[in-house]
């Protein structure tokens, strides 16, 4: 499982102008299968996706489609992890 860190390295209007295209971009992901969870960060400088695609470079090929990415509106930070515990809510989490 992997937290994505994105912070914006261009101005929020630059940010605008990609954002519909970002949107189309995560709900396509979740239609696959490979996003979880996903929301912008307070104060807005960026986003958070969690996914829970298997291997790191798979999640790299993927958010390179990103039109954030493409477009280097955001930095990436990729954070792998082992969930060991959670909510009974998400227990489908664990492996």
């Amino acid at each position: 499982m992997f937290i994505v860190s994105l912070t914006y390295s261009k101005e929020i209007e630059v940010v605008e102008l990609y954002l519909e295209k970002h949107v189309e971009y995560i709900k396509e992901q979740y239609s696959k299968g490979l996003f979880i969870a996903s929301g912008r960060k307070v104060p807005r400088t960026g986003g958070v996706i969690l996914s829970n695609v298997k291997d790191k470079e798979e999640l790299m090929d993927v958010l390179k489609e990103d039109p954030f990415y493409k477009n280097e509106v955001a930095k990436y930070e990729v954070i792998e992890f082992v969930p060991s515990m959670t909510s009974k809510e998400l227990n489908f989490l664990l492996d």
